[in-house]
């Protein structure tokens, strides 16, 4: 299956409400919701409090991604405020497995995510311990970057291996992501799209959401 999801990181922050319903009636799957704390990222968006007040306005799937340092301090928070799937960041922890254990044993789906400069290797012990990895295609931090296609090798990397292990792990890919490279990203092995600007500054976001996942769908990994 291919999945869109919208980062709320690209939204009008003074009408989210409306801009989350925008999305979903346009066909989003997800909603992407990105935490940054201004020191695992330089940059600082929002906390566990606003999550809560969007869950009250939609139904879309939470994929709540947790670029912050020590991540386990707060998981219960984000649980909390209606967190359905919890990204943690490999480089944010010293024991990135025990805050996944952590988070499975809360019910809430786990991924794992790297930054450009981690290489994909680092992730293959965790893959029996995960729903889903997230390959960043942009340095995190900040939306409307430009997309690096040198990350999808990392992509095809461990499409490759959760096959070979017949495993059920999504690849999520995030940074420039829109319709004009769907279906590079869907090729190499990905299969949820998260989309900020491509997405959030359309004056139609439906027809935006329908070719990406349609090139997503005809683009699917072969092996």
């Amino acid at each position: 299956m291919v999945y869109i999801a919208p980062s709320v990181l690209a939204a009008d922050f003074s009408q989210l409400g409306e801009e989350v319903r925008r999305v979903e009636d346009a066909g989003a799957d997800f909603l992407h919701l990105d935490v940054m704390d201004g020191m695992f990222v330089p940059n600082i968006t929002f906390g566990a409090p606003v999550i809560a007040s969007l869950r009250k306005k939609t139904d879309l799937i939470f994929d709540v991604h947790l670029m912050i340092r020590d991540p386990q301090r707060y998981l219960d928070d984000f649980i909390r405020a209606g967190a359905d799937i919890l990204t943690i960041h490999y480089e944010s922890c010293e024991k990135p497995l025990d805050v996944i254990r952590q988070i499975r044993n809360n019910e809430v789906k786990v991924g794992i995510s790297i930054s450009p400069k981690t290489p994909a290797e680092v992730l293959l012990p965790l893959l029996t311990e995960v729903d889903m990895i997230l390959v960043m295609t942009v340095e995190p931090g900040f939306g409307g970057q430009k997309f690096m296609p040198e990350m999808l090798d990392k992509v095809r990397l461990l499409r490759k291996e959760i096959i070979r292990r017949k495993l059920r792990v999504d690849i999520e890919v995030d940074g420039g992501i829109s319709e004009d490279n769907a279906a590079q990203v869907a090729s190499a092995g990905a299969n949820i799209f998260v989309a900020g600007s491509a997405i959030f500054k359309s004056r139609r976001p439906r027809l935006v959401i329908s070719r990406m996942r349609s090139e997503g769908i005809k683009n699917l990994y072969q092996g």
